[in-house]
């Protein structure tokens, strides 16, 4: 197994590689600007802001009530894009890190607007990490472009937005009668994201197929040691309608993942194992599939290229997110065409939302018709 990926990382960069380079819409199409004389300069602007969740989220490593989020706008001609940096603990970015990452962003100095593989290359450049920080101006870039084109992300990028996926709702660990207050909540959606990963697993399981027969997917974030205990743990849940199973064992145990993988009836997916675009290579014969989500990949130019590249390799693809606002939600929305699953409920998860765009109806991801990322400020 450890030869057959070596050898495959080998035969495949090249192919994959000329792929990604061509995934950018093409430059003729961003050289309308709407008669806009175009000769202003970019300015970013960005501020802290807290999120309040409807209910403690609880994982296999963590609870929180609250999420950080840094709200970022870049202006130009009077138009502005809006961006935002969800900071949950397990990024390691926080609003000082943010704030002082962002102050050493000058976008005055681009002449072209559009040129947003230069600007994004170079603020990536910066510092390593950061990836929250800088997808936050990267939907800020991409939602300013979309505006100065009048046009939304997915016609740019060529997509159906009727393909939309169902998005997932998660239920985060908690006693018997919270989920099942939870569940009851989530009714109208198609699919719910159960998160385990504690001793409590077969327990969260149970209670929600007492009151609900909703299919499941579920997210482990690491939280199983043993491959033969996953194993176990992923054919008891198969036989419980659950769907897939994410990041059952931690990122370091790569030749125990392959092994479950090999062996799994469910598919397995990649999520804190799969951070950027270089990760979706390693990750193919040890899952089968990725979760992308913007904050870990710095932004949706990123996303777009980790799509074009599992599909290239034949793996599964999964779009999430963290507790976010109705901005970051609708950014990463626009890619969901191109998707098998989508996880996009982190701004139905708080209670103090700043934007209105991308709508969940009957548990459908629905974009709306606005230019850029289709938000606005409430």
């Amino acid at each position: 197994m450890k030869q057959k990926r070596r050898d495959f990382l080998k035969t495949t960069g090249l192919l994959v590689g000329t792929a990604i380079t061509a995934s950018y819409p093409a430059k003729s199409l961003l050289q309308k600007s709407n008669g806009l004389k175009m000769n202003g300069k970019l300015k970013l602007s960005y501020k802290p802001y807290t999120l309040d969740l409807k209910h403690v989220f609880t994982i296999a490593t963590s609870s929180r009530t609250t999420t950080p989020v840094v709200l970022t706008e870049v202006e130009y001609e009077g138009i502005i894009g809006y961006g935002e940096a969800s900071l949950p603990p397990y990024l390691g970015e926080s609003h000082q890190t943010v704030s002082e990452f962002l102050s050493k962003i000058d976008l005055s100095k681009y002449e072209n607007v559009f040129n947003l593989e230069n600007m994004l290359n170079d603020i990536d450049k910066i510092a390593p990490g950061n990836t929250a920080a800088k997808a936050s101006v990267d939907i800020a870039l991409h939602d300013l472009v979309g505006k100065l084109l009048n046009q939304p992300w997915y016609n740019i990028w060529g997509f159906d937005k009727e393909k939309t996926p169902y998005t997932s709702f998660t239920i985060g660990i908690d006693t018997p009668d919270v989920v099942r207050t939870k569940v009851k909540e989530a009714e109208e959606y198609k699919i719910l994201k159960v998160k385990l990963g504690r001793e409590t697993d077969k327990e969260m399981i149970e209670t929600i197929r007492s009151v609900s027969d909703t299919p499941i997917t579920v997210d482990v974030n690491q939280g199983w040691k043993d491959k033969n205990f996953a194993l176990e743990m992923i054919h008891w849940l198969k036989e419980r309608y659950v769907l897939f199973v994410e990041q059952p064992m931690p990122k370091t145990q790569i030749d125990d993942m392959a092994w479950l993988t090999e062996r799994s009836p469910l598919p397995t997916i990649g999520d804190e194992s799969v951070q950027r675009l270089e990760d979706v290579i390693k990750a193919h014969g040890v899952f089968s599939g990725i979760n992308i989500k913007l904050m870990k990949c710095t932004g949706m130019r990123e996303a777009h290229k980790m799509i074009l590249m599992a599909r290239a390799l034949g793996m599964k693809v999964m779009l999430g997110c963290m507790t976010e606002t109705s901005c970051a939600i609708s950014a990463a929305s626009h890619l969901s065409p191109m998707v098998d699953w989508a996880d996009l409920d982190g701004a139905l998860l708080i209670k103090n939302d700043v934007f209105d765009g991308t709508k969940v109806i009957d548990g459908k991801v629905t974009l709306t018709d606005r230019p850029g990322i289709g938000v606005v400020k409430t």
